[in-house]
Formats: C-alpha cells, structure tokens, sequence
C-alpha cells in the first residue's frame, strides 16, 4: 500500500490550494488519515486528520477556519483545502495513515511522499 501526495505549488498570500492523497490500497474504515507539514527547519506538525469510517474531522488550531480535510472513500482519496493561504504555510505537506487518531507524526506508519506549498508573500 502506497500514499501518493499531490496538488502542491506556488502562490501568492491569501490565495486557494488542494492537496489530494491517493491510496494504492483499501482504506478500511478503521483508519485514521491525517495530513502533516514540515517547513524549513523546523519539525513535521499535524495539520489535520479524518476518520475514514465516520468522516469525523480534526483540523490544528495554526489551520482551523482555513483549512479542511475531507476524503472520498470510493475513490480511496483524501483532500485538504487550504483557502486565506499564508506564507507561514510554507511547508512540504504529507499524507499519513494511523490504526487511531494521533496528533503525533511516530503514531503514523505509512506516509506519502510529501508535497512542497510555497506562498509567497
């Protein structure tokens, strides 16, 4: 099983960007899906997570208002909106998966490859 980070760019402040996160394998509705980001120099930190069987959402307080995570469980995909972009968002974002919900980036075990936002300001 595989996780396939995607969506990722260049933008001014205050703009819109998805992010999409595509599993090569089933999710099961145990799963916990999770997005995180690290910017330069600095450590990975939860942004948001779902739980894939009830859809229930957490989203960090740095992105709440934002920022939403969503997933499409047919399409074994999970989505992360991030609207009022700000140029501490820079960062690469990484789609993860966990067995329960975590906030902590050890608690996770499989990760996409990463994506890189750059918001410019």
């Amino acid at each position: 099983v595989q996780l396939q980070a995607s969506g990722g760019g260049l933008v001014q402040a205050g703009d819109s960007l998805r992010l999409s996160c595509a599993a090569s394998g089933r999710t099961f509705s145990s799963h916990v899906m999770a997005w995180f980001r690290q910017a330069p120099g600095k450590e990975r930190e939860f942004v948001a997570a779902i739980r894939w069987g009830t859809g229930r959402t957490y989203h960090s307080d740095h992105v709440k208002g934002r920022f939403t995570i969503s997933r499409i469980g047919a399409e074994n995909s999970m989505y992360l909106q991030m609207n009022s972009l700000k140029p501490e968002d820079t960062a690469v974002y990484y789609c993860a998966r966990a067995n329960s919900y975590s906030q902590i980036d050890d608690d996770y075990y499989l990760w996409g490859q990463g994506t890189l936002v750059t918001v410019s300001s």
